[in-house]
């Protein structure tokens, strides 16, 4: 049986590899398929995609992509992230809520720039965006900015001091509802999984609670696999998808060299995804498909 990975990133939000990089590895992993799934982002999808065509069409070994995104959201305080599977992207009404996004983070950008050149930091939006071409500025990008210009001595310190949620310099952003990233996902015909519930430390009964209202809004699957996971976790997260009659995903979070020792398909060593895990996964989105035509 072989392995797949669903909850993976490229350099069009906060990854390292570009997304035929990142196809390419997934090859050389023999992974079965693996989903693209940028922070709030589906620019690297047309190339990761017609990459994987290519290698197919000229008899090459391939893994299967699968588009996706990861939105996100804010439940009450808390962050809360939302992964769809098999979306189709290219639709006007996920096009225009994903500007919507985009905009919002230009604006928190903006405003986190100017309060780290209050700092003495000597750096600008649009310096930003000539380093990290097409990609979604995220505070990863930040961070590497202060590393390569010295600023701070690793990205542990960046955060420390200028990138945390509890430093003077940070800006929160307008984030959409987990609820609403839900049902933009279905919009798309995609297939809506509540990402790695453990690293929100919300508690048995208000995670229960979450995952109740959301089944209701059409929430499809969660994560049971994850590269942080225990085996607790992972108990935990298989009661809770049989409970609400969710399918099993799963994934590592990979982001190349921004997450150090966090590799594709394994996570920390440990991961695997079974490809059996993808048969329902797609037999839900050629479902949900149908019905939205």
């Amino acid at each position: 049986m072989r392995a797949i990975d669903l909850h993976t990133h490229t350099a069009k939000s906060d990854g390292s590899y570009t997304p035929t990089e990142l196809v390419d590895y997934a090859v050389s992993k023999d992974l079965a398929a693996v989903a693209i799934t940028d922070h709030d982002s589906v620019e690297g999808l047309d190339e990761a995609l017609l990459h994987a065509s290519s290698l197919k069409e000229k008899g090459l070994p391939s893994t299967e992509v699968i588009p996706g995104i990861e939105f996100s959201t804010k439940y009450q305080t808390q962050d809360v992230h939302i992964v769809g599977l098999y979306i189709s992207y290219h639709s006007d009404v996920f096009q225009k809520a994903l500007d919507s996004f985009v905009n919002s983070r230009i604006i928190r950008n903006q405003k986190i720039c100017q309060n780290l050149r209050h700092a003495g930091i000597n750096i600008s939006y649009e310096k930003l965006q000539a380093l990290y071409p097409d990609a979604v500025i995220t505070r990863a990008h930040y961070a590497s900015f202060l590393c390569e210009y010295g600023y701070v001595r690793n990205r542990q310190d960046a955060f420390a001091r200028y990138l945390g949620d509890h430093t003077k310099y940070f800006v929160p952003r307008e984030k959409v509802t987990p609820v609403q990233a839900v049902n933009l996902i279905l919009q798309a015909g995609g297939v809506p999984i509540l990402a790695h519930p453990p690293l929100y430390h919300m508690g048995n009964d208000r995670l229960s609670e979450l995952v109740s209202s959301l089944k209701a809004e059409g929430l499809m699957g969660i994560e049971a696999y994850y590269s942080t996971y225990t085996n607790q976790d992972v108990r935990d997260m298989l009661k809770l998808a049989q409970e609400y009659d969710l399918l099993l995903s799963g994934g590592s979070d990979f982001h190349g060299a921004n997450k150090p020792g966090l590799d594709l398909s394994c996570g920390y060593g440990k991961l695997f995804v079974s490809e059996k895990l993808l048969i329902p996964i797609k037999n839900a989105a050629a479902g949900h498909a149908s019905e939205a035509r």
